[in-house]
């Protein structure tokens, strides 16, 4: 009997036990009800079930792995006849070839009628002319241990791509084309092209071209104990990243007890912020600073430390092959809210396997390129040959025709997303225009995602960055921290000498006023004349001194 099993992201156990429910219990034993979706081999001998059935599903129990690096489909051979038997006849199903029945897939779920979170609307914003900058503003998340109690069991829905696979190419050749890197492989304007043109079965480039391991001899190498930490994390992962030594190392506060024990915390450094790390002090052979794990990446493919972090940032599926869900953070960011409250609030409760915040300002990428050529984050003709190109590729100012996409600038800082194959297609292309282009993220994001949209239902959540601000705490980078405390040091040193002449004023202030301004020139003479006498003393004094 051949099983052809499509082995995607976790279905591998569940469908050998569809399977097993095909062939089902006999005719007269039917009425037991044996329905092997949640049985283990000792609930269907319990139920009668015939031993060929007790033996598939024993088989199945070992068939739990997961390829989601190749997300290609399985074959499973049986080698001895399988069959069933009943009181009267017994069928025979050696040779016997089997189709898999549709893949059952969490399709969202809707809170209880009266639930808080169902009536809740944001408040208005604070009526504090001063300070119109951006703020947190108020989420409904539900209690950890209901968000929990809420995690799928089941992947979401991939429209369309079922199989997702990476270019591998040891030789690479450069062609005439602009833009790329040797760690991205240099795709072609059309191979560029044929990848958002989704298919059930695709083949993209997704960085790390030059090994068939992320990691291991591609560039942005990891040690082998640190590869194996990433592969057994096979739930959620949390990850951000320091390069160039550029950002303190922001430890999570508020996470429950549960996420601890189950959730992944990576932080990757290059070998400059490694440096530092324990030189301060902060990390040593355990390899963590509080609830973060610090991998080292080494053999940097870009000198740009914002380039290179966004191989983390947009790879992770890559490096964390075995991970459901990801919540990322820029370097920049502290923690503050539990990661299965926000998956289940901008995730599960959406129905949605990618989730990232607006920008808080901006919501039109011209007006964002212009943003940045002014504030210097990139070259300006750079920046204007990328936007240009997208012009050309139909590229237009944001307009309300866009609707229900509420912008098409994201605040990249924070990326809530499940490993399925769409979304991971998404952040590879993604990655793509980064290598390709400008480093900035926020350029190339509604590129790629207008692309995919027109082909696919791709289920996408752009939220607040109220929202977004209410989870996650933006620090200043290391530069500007430097760069502020020396004004801070030199601020405390004047204040212990004023305290002692401010109260005396204030307690006799009748002293401080009775001197009348426009008799100031008498009084000087006066007190010229009190004091020389003063003087007078003194250098009677200083006589005496000198006569001794």
């Amino acid at each position: 009997m051949v099983l052809w099993i499509n082995s995607s992201y976790k279905t591998g156990c569940r469908l050998i036990k569809q399977h097993a429910k095909l062939l089902r219990c006999s005719r007269r034993k039917r009425r037991n009800n044996c329905s092997f979706g949640s049985l283990n081999l000792l609930d269907a001998r319990k139920l009668g079930c015939s031993s060929s059935v007790s033996s598939l599903l024993s088989f199945s129990s070992g068939f739990c792995e997961d390829s989601r690096e190749g997300n290609a489909v399985q074959t499973i051979s049986v080698n001895e006849s399988v069959s069933m038997s009943d009181s009267s006849s017994e069928i025979s199903t050696a040779n016997f070839a089997l189709l898999p029945p549709p893949p059952s897939y969490f399709l969202g779920y809707h809170l209880p009628t009266g639930h808080p979170c169902n009536s809740f609307t944001l408040p208005p914003p604070p009526a504090d002319k001063k300070r119109t900058g951006p703020r947190p503003c108020p989420v409904c998340y539900l209690p950890v241990e209901e968000a929990i109690a809420r995690m799928p069991t089941l992947p979401s829905l991939s429209p369309v791509l079922q199989n997702l696979t990476y270019v591998y190419e040891e030789n690479l050749s450069r062609g005439d084309e602009f833009g790329g890197s040797e760690f991205g492989g240099y795709p072609t304007l059309k191979q560029r092209n044929e990848s958002f043109d989704v298919h059930e079965s695709m083949s993209v480039h997704c960085g790390f071209v030059r090994g068939t391991k992320p990691g291991r001899n591609t560039g942005f190498d990891i040690d082998e104990d640190d590869l194996l930490e990433m592969d057994q994390c096979n739930g959620v992962v949390v990850a951000s990243a320091v390069f160039g030594n550029f950002d303190e190392i922001n430890e999570p506060k508020n996470i429950s007890d549960y996420s601890r024990k189950t959730v992944c915390f990576f932080m990757f450094v290059d070998e400059e912020t490694e440096q530092y790390l324990r030189s301060s002090g902060r990390l040593g052979i355990s390899k963590k600073i509080g609830l973060w794990r610090i991998i080292v990446a080494r053999n940097l493919p870009y000198a740009d430390a914002r380039r290179t972090g966004k191989i983390p940032k947009l790879l992770l599926h890559r490096m964390v092959p075995n991970a459901c869900y990801s919540i990322w953070l820029d370097g920049k960011l502290e923690l503050v809210v539990d990661p299965y409250q926000i998956l289940e609030r901008f995730l599960w409760r959406k129905n949605a396997t990618f989730a990232i915040s607006k920008h808080y300002r901006r919501f039109d990428v011209f007006v964002e390129a212009e943003a940045n050529k002014a504030a210097g984050k990139y070259e300006n003709a750079s920046i204007d040959f990328q936007i240009e190109f997208y012009k050309k590729e139909g590229l237009t100012p944001y307009t309300e025709a866009k609707l229900p996409l509420i912008s098409d600038v994201p605040e990249g800082c924070v990326i809530v997303r499940e490993h399925v194959p769409i979304s991971n297609l998404f952040t590879c292309l993604w990655f793509n225009e980064v290598d390709r282009f400008t480093s900035r993220d926020q350029l190339s994001f509604s590129t790629v995602r207008d692309k995919i949209l027109s082909r696919v239902d791709f289920h996408f959540n752009m939220f607040l960055d109220c929202e977004r601000r209410n989870f996650v705490i933006q620090k200043y980078h290391r530069d500007l921290l430097l760069h502020l405390a020396p004004p801070l040091a030199t601020a405390q040193i004047p204040p212990p000498s004023p305290p002692p002449a401010l109260p005396m004023l204030e307690r006799s202030p009748e002293k401080v006023v009775t001197p009348p301004i426009p008799k100031g020139p008498g009084r000087r003479r006066r007190d010229k004349n009190s004091g020389s006498k003063r003087h007078r003393k003194v250098v009677a004094g200083s006589r005496d001194d000198k006569a001794s």
